[in-house]
C-alpha cells in the first residue's frame, strides 16, 4: 500500500468492525521504530502505527520540520514545514481509516517531543478527525495551528500531556502553560509531570495507558 507516509503498523489483537488507532508520531531526529518499540504493551483492541517523518536527516534519522540555529546559536523552527507536516499526517489519517477497518471516530495521537508539537496542531487543526492526544515532552505551538482555529468545535478532544521536569531540550516552562490555553479552549486536559529529562518515565507510560482506558 502507497500512503503519504512510511509506517510501521501492530494489528488489533481482538478484531472488531472497526478498531481504534493510535498514531505515534516520534520526535526530530528519530524514526518510526523508536516509538514502536513500545507497541506491543499498548491496549489489544487498538491499531498501532508508527509514522516516520517526512524530512530525511539521514542515517535514519527524520524530522517533522528543520530546527535552525543563527549566528548566535538561538534554535529556530521552521513553520512553513511544520505545518506542511500538519497537513501531510491530517491526510495520512484520511489515508489509514480508507484502507484499514479503523475507526474514525477514535483516533488517538501519542506524539514525543517534535510529534507532541504536531500533535496539538493537527488535532486543534482538525478536531473532527482526532480523539484524543497523548503529547509527551512537547508544547503548544499556535503559529503552526490553522488560522481561525479557536472556532473549531472540540467537544470530542480530550488530550494528556507530561513533561519531564528536568527536560533539557523543551523548557518545563513552555510546558506548564499549556494547560491553562486548553482550558481556555474547553478541552479537558490532564497535565503530568516526572522527575526526569527529556524521555518517557516508566510511570508516565502507565499513567497515559490508564488515561487511555477511562471511557
Amino acid at each position: 500500500m502507497n500512503l503519504s507516509l512510511e509506517y510501521k503498523i501492530q494489528e488489533p489483537k481482538v478484531i472488531l468492525d472497526k478498531n481504534p488507532v493510535l498514531l505515534l508520531l516520534h520526535g526530530y531526529g528519530s524514526n518510526e521504530a523508536d516509538l514502536f518499540s513500545f507497541a506491543t504493551e499498548l491496549p489489544d483492541n487498538y491499531y498501532v502505527i508508527s509514522a516516520r517523518a517526512p524530512y530525511d536527516l539521514q542515517y535514519g534519522a527524520y524530522a517533522w520540520y528543520a530546527i535552525n540555529f543563527d549566528a548566535d546559536q538561538n534554535k529556530f523552527s521552521d513553520n512553513e514545514q511544520a505545518k506542511t507536516s500538519r497537513d501531510v499526517i491530517a491526510g495520512f489519517i484520511d489515508e489509514l481509516v480508507a484502507n484499514y477497518p479503523i475507526d474514525p471516530n477514535n483516533v488517538t495521537l501519542i506524539g514525543f517531543s517534535q510529534g507532541s508539537i504536531l500533535s496539538y496542531a493537527v488535532a486543534l487543526s482538525y478536531p473532527e478527525k482526532i480523539q484524543k492526544v497523548v503529547a509527551m515532552s512537547g508544547y503548544f505551538n499556535e503559529e503552526i495551528i490553522r488560522e481561525g482555529f479557536e472556532q473549531n468545535d472540540f467537544t470530542n478532544l480530550k488530550i494528556f500531556a507530561s513533561h519531564g521536569t528536568v527536560d533539557q531540550v523543551i523548557p518545563i516552562d513552555w510546558a506548564r502553560k499549556t494547560p491553562a490555553i486548553l482550558e481556555k479552549l474547553n478541552i479537558p486536559v490532564t497535565y503530568k509531570e516526572y522527575p526526569v529529562g527529556h524521555g518517557v518515565a516508566p510511570q508516565n507510560f502507565f499513567d497515559f495507558k490508564q488515561w487511555l482506558e477511562m471511557k
